[in-house]
C-alpha cells in the first residue's frame, strides 16, 4: 500500500518522491507498443543519435491517454497532488543505449502556452518546434508538479536524475550559485513501472549513459492554476 502521507511529506521537504510499482510490466509493454506505432515525422518529434523526444506527447499519441490515466493512477495523483490538478505539458524521452546526452544542473522555469503576448510577470519567451514557452510568475511555478513515468529501470549508469534535496525551497536561483559545501546530491533510482514526482524548482541534472541501457520516460506536468486571461495552457487536459 502506498504511504500517501510519507510521499507528500517528501515532496514538501525534499522536492521529490519516488513510488515503485505504479504500472505493471504488462501496462508498460502496452505503452511502449503504442509509442512504437506512432508516426515520427511530425514537427513535435525530435530524433538524434543521443535523444528521441515527442513534445505534446499526450496530444500526438492520443490512444495512450486511457492507458496512462487508468483509474488507479488517477486516484494516486488525486491523493498526492489534489483533485483540482490538470495536465499542462507532456513529453516522451528516449535516451538510447549509446547516448552521450547529458543535462547540467538547472530548474524547470518555463511553461508551454498557445501564443506569445507581452504580459507583466511573463518573461524569457522562446519558441521551439513551433511551441511557445515562457517563464511565468513564481506562484505558477510553485504550483506545478512533474510526474515522470519510468518505462525502464533507471539508475546512475543510464542517466537517472541527480537532484539537490530541498533546493526547491530557495525559489529561483542559478546553478552557479549552488553552495556545494552545504548541499548534497542524490541519484534518483527508479525501477521500471515506478514514478518520480518532483517540483520544477528542484535543482536537477542528468548524466551520460555508461551501461548501454535505454532510459525511456513519460514526463507529465500538472498544475491547478489558470494563466493570465490572454494565455492558455497549450496542453490542458482534465483528469476527470
Amino acid at each position: 500500500m502506498v504511504n500517501i502521507s510519507r510521499h507528500k511529506s517528501q515532496l514538501g521537504n525534499n522536492g521529490f518522491t519516488i513510488i515503485k510499482n505504479v504500472f505493471s510490466d504488462e501496462q508498460i509493454e502496452q505503452l511502449l507498443k503504442l509509442i512504437d506505432q506512432t508516426d515520427i515525422s511530425r514537427a513535435s518529434f525530435r530524433k538524434s543519435s543521443d535523444l528521441f523526444a515527442i513534445r505534446q506527447f499526450l496530444k500526438e499519441v492520443p490512444d495512450i491517454n486511457p492507458q496512462v490515466f487508468n483509474n488507479d493512477f488517477i486516484c494516486l495523483l488525486g491523493a498526492i497532488l489534489g483533485h483540482d490538478y490538470f495536465v499542462v505539458k507532456s513529453i516522451y524521452f528516449d535516451k538510447p543505449k549509446q547516448s552521450n546526452w547529458f543535462v547540467a544542473y538547472h530548474q524547470d522555469l518555463t511553461i508551454a502556452v498557445d501564443r506569445k503576448t507581452e504580459l507583466e510577470g511573463y518573461n524569457q519567451w522562446t519558441v521551439k518546434q513551433e511551441q511557445f514557452s515562457v517563464q511565468p510568475p513564481l506562484a505558477i511555478l510553485k504550483s506545478i508538479y512533474t510526474v515522470r513515468i519510468h518505462l525502464d529501470d533507471t539508475d546512475e549508469n543510464n542517466g537517472a536524475l541527480k537532484v539537490i534535496p530541498g533546493s526547491h525551497l530557495k525559489d529561483i536561483y542559478r546553478s552557479e550559485d549552488i553552495d556545494w559545501s552545504v548541499e548534497t546530491e542524490e541519484n534518483c533510482i527508479v525501477p521500471k513501472g515506478g514514478i518520480m514526482i518532483m517540483r520544477p524548482l528542484l535543482q536537477h541534472s542528468s548524466s551520460r549513459t555508461t551501461n548501454n541501457k535505454r532510459r525511456r520516460v513519460i514526463h507529465i506536468e500538472f498544475c491547478n492554476k489558470e494563466l493570465h486571461n490572454k494565455l492558455k495552457w497549450i496542453e490542458r487536459i482534465n483528469l476527470e
